[in-house]
């Protein structure tokens, strides 16, 4: 499975002083002490993660009563002792609710488990009837290993480690990852979106449109444009955007700016 923060490749080479990373580990502690004493849920995220992405337009556009607790990748705020108490797994994204009795990692159990708990989540989300349900749990397992991993892959490959470990992209196999992902796209494009329905599940918007579109902007910042060549795909993007802004706007406004003008983009 792949890693959750892009972003640790970076993470992992920073020599951080020691003062910076108690600064961090005492705000961190103070934030959680006063979370103690409240019931909301707390969303631990970085808009650079896309499933951070994802359940951050859901929670919006769900108006479930929630506590933003940005964890700064770039600093290394996941890699101290205090947010290892937070989650185990040490990624975002990651929530804690119940007062801290729930402590619950990955995206797609996330999304589950609010959809089940709160009430404000409407049952197009995540469906109760079971054969939709079924589809939606589907392309939830199905893309982890196709549309995240095709999709991240490439990012890191031509876009993150040069930039960040000043590795050099090697055209035979960016040529590879790239038609590995492609691969997927014309997947997605002619079997999920190829039978007439506007969304990948049916005619209404689920977690799993969520899921796929945020792995699907990825690639954006690296200059590929996955909408090209795909009509079908180009439509269920702008749906997507147009049934979740401004939260899907606001989500994606750092990957919109770091992508060159090559690529297609909205203008926030």
């Amino acid at each position: 499975q792949l890693h959750t923060n892009l972003q640790l490749i970076i993470i992992q080479r920073l020599n951080r002083p020691q003062s910076s990373t108690t600064q961090v580990e005492l705000q961190l502690s103070n934030r959680n002490q006063l979370f103690k004493m409240s019931k909301i849920l707390r969303y631990y995220y970085d808009l650079m993660s896309q499933p951070s992405r994802a359940l951050y337009i859901f929670l919006e556009k769900t108006k479930i009563p929630y506590e933003r607790c940005l964890v700064n990748l770039g600093k290394g705020e996941h890699l101290t002792d205090e947010f290892k108490a937070v989650n185990r797994f040490q990624k975002v994204p990651c929530i804690v609710d119940k007062g801290g009795d729930l402590k619950l990692a990955e995206s797609v159990a996330i999304l589950r488990y609010l959809a089940r708990e709160y009430p404000t989540v409407a049952d197009h989300w995540y469906p109760k009837d079971s054969r939709l349900r079924a589809r939606v749990d589907e392309y939830m397992s199905w893309q982890q290993h196709n549309t995240r991993a095709t999709c991240a892959i490439y990012f890191q490959y031509v876009w993150l480690r040069p930039r960040m470990m000043g590795t050099k992209v090697n055209p035979e196999r960016e040529e590879q990852l790239r038609g590995q992902m492609e691969t997927c796209l014309d997947f997605i494009e002619q079997d999920y979106l190829g039978k007439g329905e506007k969304f990948l599940v049916g005619d209404q918007i689920s977690v799993a449109d969520l899921l796929a579109a945020c792995e699907i902007e990825q690639p954006k910042m690296a200059g590929f444009d996955p909408c090209a060549g795909r009509p079908n795909l180009t439509a269920w993007m702008a749906r997507v955007r147009e049934e979740t802004n401004p939260y899907y706007d606001q989500a994606h406004k750092l990957v919109y700016k770091i992508a060159p003008a090559s690529v297609p983009k909205p203008k926030l």
